[in-house]
């Protein structure tokens, strides 16, 4: 990618990096995440699927998490995402795409959904995105990521969507 940034696997020493984007776009703060994943629940996705970072220079601006099923089904939310729609045997669930204010709007998260298909081909993605979240459902429809069904949750309507890798 141009610009400086560099994608690639991400590793335990990102964690802080990851965790402070995670924290500056919690809904407290006028982000969008739906939830907050813990140092350690981080730490499992991270042994379990390659979980992507956007760097630019030491700093992380943006990352997209990764992980099979029963490494994050106790997560509420995608608890409820997977009853809506659990996707074939060897589907994944896929996000949250997280990229830094400063970088926005210059196709890096294109970037990091397309390094995660390459590394994973042939599986499906499982995502979830709120529904009045329509920045990121228009991005994701440009991915050619498909609508797969609904839920709510904790007074929130979401959208689940997935993708052939």
């Amino acid at each position: 990618m141009s610009g400086g940034i560099e994608i690639g696997t991400a590793s335990e020493r990102d964690l802080d990096g990851i965790l402070a984007l995670q924290e500056a776009n919690q809904p407290e703060r006028g982000g969008t995440l739906s939830a907050t994943l813990s140092r350690e629940q981080i730490a499992a996705m991270l042994s379990d699927l390659p979980l992507l970072v956007a760097r630019r220079g030491d700093a992380i601006v943006g990352y997209l998490l990764a992980a099979s099923q029963p490494t994050v089904a106790a997560v509420p939310v995608i608890r409820a995402m997977l009853a809506a729609y659990a996707g074939g045997p060897a589907a994944y669930v896929y996000g949250p795409i997280v990229v830094a204010e400063s970088e926005r709007g210059r196709g890096l998260a294109q970037c990091l959904f397309e390094s995660l298909r390459t590394r994973l081909p042939g599986r499906e993605g499982i995502l979830f995105i709120r529904a009045d979240n329509s920045v990121s459902l228009r991005a994701h429809a440009k991915m050619g990521v498909v609508p797969r069904g609904t839920f709510r949750h904790n007074e929130r309507d979401f959208v689940v969507l997935s993708y052939e890798g």
